[in-house]
């Protein structure tokens, strides 16, 4: 997911395959990428502002340059917006540093234990990190995500027996995997869920947006029209709740 404007093509598109290319506008490097779609979409991606454009078959370079111009002062805002965004630095998974879980912000507190090991929330400011002596870095990183992933899927029948009637579809599987470009993503045929586990460092009201986005994707699978009329049935609030998300703290990892 991105942040993302659409613009109305002229005519339908045709039938043929996907191609992609590269469009100079305004000196910003434009991806396009064509497809048997309607509308013309056009996104900026994080860390850096990465724009892309997925285009009708039918429109040519100079079509597609003209809706990028109509939108270049947008786009060098969300660019812009991006580039001052927060970032965390690289986590040593040490005691005193701050990491989040959803959307709060806890100290670190690395116990070195010859008994039980794992993770807990002390209170409102700390996250407890139990571990065997020679624990090192990547098993601890190992470790919290381990329990990000469980306290996702923890949600997942609370989020099911919440949004499944409202939107109308039935989600046959969750799963949870660490992910470098996207929040989300879904299989419509297999209807199938997969969540960044990212997300559980994220507010609770982000990551329901992220579920709905998904599920809602099952019914349909475009950016297009209906799919904004189905989000503004199920969660009005959505745009917001976007906004929010994109103004979180990145990752240290380079996001694409």
């Amino acid at each position: 997911m991105s942040t993302e404007s659409r613009v109305r093509a002229s005519a339908d598109g045709s039938a043929g395959s996907v191609s992609a290319s590269l469009l100079e506008v305004g000196g910003i490097s434009v991806e396009v990428v064509r497809k048997d779609i309607k509308h013309l979409h056009l996104g900026v991606y994080p860390p850096e502002g990465r724009v892309r454009v997925a285009a009708p078959l039918r429109l040519d370079d100079e079509a597609v340059r003209l809706a990028v111009i109509s939108r270049l002062a947008w786009i060098r805002r969300k660019r812009d917006g991006f580039l001052k965004q927060e970032r965390q630095s690289r986590r040593e998974f040490v005691s005193g540093e701050s990491h989040y879980f959803e959307g709060r912000r806890y100290r670190l507190d690395v116990i070195e234990s010859s008994g039980p090991t794992g993770i807990r929330l002390r209170g409102n400011a700390w996250m407890e990190m139990r571990v065997r002596s020679a624990t090192g870095r990547d098993a601890r990183e190992a470790m919290l995500y381990a329990w990000y992933r469980a306290g996702l899927r923890e949600r997942f029948p609370a989020w099911a027996a919440k949004w499944e009637p409202r939107i109308g579809v039935r989600v046959a599987e969750w799963r949870v995997r660490r992910m470098k470009t996207r929040w989300g993503t879904c299989n419509p045929a297999a209807r199938r869920i997969w969540l960044n586990s990212e997300l559980a460092k994220k507010p609770l009201s982000c990551i329901e947006y992220v579920v709905v986005h998904e599920m809602v994707h099952l019914v349909e699978p475009s950016h297009n029209e209906r799919f904004r009329e189905i989000m503004d049935r199920a969660m009005p609030d959505w745009p917001q709740r976007a906004d929010e998300l994109n103004r979180a703290h990145l990752p240290d990892e380079e996001w694409r």
